[in-house]
């Protein structure tokens, strides 16, 4: 059995924690491949919601193995939160579900205090950054300076480590940004009683474990954080998150070959929602956009900021779906549009007196992009407790269709609501 990647196809947000729980019934492991703590999963489950932001959302099958891979950085800080609240609520009661890569990065306060410290200091053109020190934490892999998950069981080494790394930190944040340092020792410290709170999801290699599996036919999915358009490489740069959130990463997050990858679905919302900043060429700046935002409850399930909301693009849409390569789309939050008059789709761009099709590459030219709009006749019906596909509504099915005929990659989920059974399956993707 071929490994399935599960991939934002917007700018984050777009009900991936739902996906990947709902598929989780038929798989084997879920492996979390990118990012960090600045993801937020929520999941509802019987009517609770559990939101995750480390571990993978898969976590909620206690058949299921998870797995956390070395191209995630790691709060440590904040996992051991995750794990207290979810064993509390009666998960994760069998410490071996979870397994965390000795080769992951940890992020460290100071990460943090940097990430806000820059964001503070610059008066115009802010990213958005959720001040989750992302950005700091990857900077330091990049520089060969990165303390390793697996550096917390060798003392002298994380020691060494840590003066190592905050000498620099310590610097920047005193003299550059005035603010207060970190002490060494301390940290120390903390991170000696963290470590052996963790100890039992300790893996030392998960790229075996993941390719074990696969080689024994074990259904794999893997999951995304963020979305195609805040890529590092492919989003709309610089207001981008600090990774690769493309499916290709998956490959090399997860240290497995594409020759094991089977499918790639991507997830959309019915509209389109972006939180911090950077272009929003679809925004609605009006009640039509206050109205998604209250009806889709669109604050972030990790800063609680209000999401900027907007028609669906099939522009961006088209363009993640290239640069992914995904085969099946999964249509999410259909359930929001319902109340409007009509309902728009952003078909093209208007750029001066050109007509553009394709997203264009540089990101200031994005902020200039006029939408070119097409509305749909919108719908009144209630569909959160619909069961078949049937009973969607006309004017639903129509707008459905239209996206197909556009994007030519099937829909094959409709998700109608939060919970694990307002779902509609068009074709199973993960059952067998």
């Amino acid at each position: 059995m071929a490994g399935l990647i599960v991939v934002g196809a917007q700018w984050g947000d777009e009900g991936k924690g739902k996906l990947v729980d709902v598929f989780a019934a038929n798989a084997d492991v879920v492996v979390r491949f990118q990012g960090g703590a600045n993801a937020g999963h929520t999941l509802v489950v019987n009517g609770k919601k559990t939101v995750l932001h480390l571990i993978p959302s898969g976590i909620l099958r206690p058949e299921t193995a998870c797995v956390i891979t070395a191209a995630v950085v790691i709060d440590v800080f904040s996992l051991a939160e995750e794990i207290r609240k979810l064993k509390a609520t009666g998960y994760l009661q069998n410490p071996k579900q979870l397994m965390i890569s000795d080769s992951a990065t940890i992020l460290l306060p100071c990460h943090k205090a940097i990430d806000a410290a820059r964001e503070t200091d610059l008066s115009e053109g802010k990213i958005g950054t959720t001040g989750k020190g992302i950005g700091p934490a990857y900077e330091d892999r990049a520089a060969r300076r990165a303390i390793l998950f697996g550096d917390l069981y060798d003392p002298k080494s994380l020691m060494a480590k840590l003066d190592y790394t905050l000498k620099e930190k310590n610097h920047l944040l005193k003299n550059l940004y005035g603010v207060p340092e970190f002490s060494a020792a301390e940290l120390f410290q903390q991170l000696q009683t963290v470590a052996e709170e963790l100890a039992p999801y300790r893996c030392r290699d998960s790229s075996s474990v993941v390719n074990r599996a696969l080689k024994a036919g074990r259904r794999v999915l893997f999951e995304g954080a963020q979305g195609t358009m805040l890529d590092i490489h492919y989003g709309t740069y610089p207001f981008v998150t600090s990774s690769s959130t493309l499916a290709g990463s998956a490959c090399t997050g997860a240290g497995v070959g594409p020759t094991q990858i089977k499918n790639v679905v991507g997830v959309f919302k019915a509209y389109a929602t972006r939180v911090g900043s950077g272009p929003f060429p679809t925004e609605l700046k009006d009640e039509v956009g206050k109205k998604i935002q209250a009806d889709g409850h669109e604050f972030g399930s990790t800063t609680g900021r209000a999401r900027r909301c907007g028609w669906l693009d099939l522009v961006a849409l088209k363009y993640a779906i290239r640069v992914n390569g995904i085969t099946n789309l999964a249509l999410m939050k259909l359930d929001v549009l319902t109340g409007h008059d009509k309902v728009g789709i952003c078909t093209a761009y208007k750029l001066g007196d050109e007509i553009l099709q394709d997203l264009p590459t540089s990101p200031y030219e994005l902020e200039k992009v006029e939408p070119v709009i097409e509305y749909f006749p919108g719908w009144k019906e209630d569909i959160t407790k619909i069961t078949t596909l049937k009973e969607l509504p006309r004017n639903t099915t129509s707008y459905i269709d239209y996206i197909i005929s556009q994007v030519a990659t099937p829909i094959d989920v409709i998700s109608i609501g939060p919970g694990r059974e307002q779902t509609l399956w068009v074709k199973p993707l993960f059952n067998n």
